[in-house]
């Protein structure tokens, strides 16, 4: 791990092989928190490479616990979450809207680290039990269209990166990993992102990992949604093929909101 952040210190980035060596030693818990709080921190610093994600997102995925869904096809609304703005948890009511119009949704989502309301704290409010097996959560997506994946459940390996991200409190590429490591292995996704110069950044990242198809999205009024106050920025992968496009509230025949009201 020495060798790693004395390259990151140098503003050199890593190979996807580095990358997954020293996620592979931090998940396996061979990395102290001093030193995982180095490396999350020069990251940050230098900037985060699609080969530095796709690598960090193939060991986390290969450590998490699966789900047998292959047979349905399933979207995930999950986000990077971080941008700032003190929202209520969007993606989580729109998985809810999702669900109840017939798509069938396998939401990916943790507690709060650099927001104010995470998908789960959301859930815990409503009375909803998050720690359930994931075979219960295979019988909701079955059920209802919905199961929530927790990620404490699905990423035991974590456990060694929580504390270290809770107590830096600012985003790390852990921010930009959850999307990309859904357990159910997502076919389609609408990821929202906290900054529009990493829409393309990402989806090149889930090109590499295979995703069929996804809009990462970036509210230009600084929210990691589709907004409703400002146009949004748009990248799509569809078919191998990425474009950024951008839209208006007016184009769906919405009519503009102010962001503030969007506080919860």
């Amino acid at each position: 791990m020495k060798e790693i952040l004395e390259r990151l210190l140098r503003g050199e980035s890593l190979t996807e092989t580095q990358m997954i060596e020293a996620m592979n030693m931090i998940m396996e818990g061979k990395v102290s928190d001093i030193h995982i709080a180095s490396f999350l921190t020069a990251l940050r610093v230098k900037g985060e490479t699609p080969s530095e994600i796709t690598g960090g997102a193939k060991v986390m995925r290969e450590k998490a616990i699966s789900l047998d869904l292959n047979d349905i096809f399933t979207v995930d609304t999950c986000g990077t979450g971080g941008d700032g703005s003190n929202t209520y948890n969007i993606s989580t009511a729109s998985a809810f809207v999702l669900a109840a119009g017939g798509v069938s949704v396998v939401k990916h989502g943790n507690r709060s680290v650099s927001s104010q309301s995470g998908s789960a704290d959301v859930l815990e409010e409503l009375g909803i039990n998050i720690s359930i097996t994931p075979k219960r959560v295979e019988e909701c997506v079955r059920k209802i269209n919905l199961g929530f994946l927790f990620a404490p459940t699905f990423h035991n390996a974590m456990k060694y990166v929580v504390p270290v991200r809770k107590e830096l409190g600012f985003r790390t590429i852990f921010n930009m990993l959850g999307p990309l490591t859904n357990p159910a292995k997502a076919n389609a996704q609408l990821l929202g992102v906290f900054n529009e110069n990493i829409t393309e950044l990402m989806a090149e990242s889930m090109k590499q990992l295979g995703v069929e198809h996804v809009l990462v999205v970036h509210g230009m009024d600084k929210l990691d949604e589709i907004t409703i106050s400002d146009r949004t920025k748009i990248t799509e992968l569809k078919d191998g093929v990425i474009n950024s496009y951008y839209v208006e509230p007016e184009d769906f025949g919405i009519k503009r909101s102010v962001k503030k009201e969007l506080e919860g």
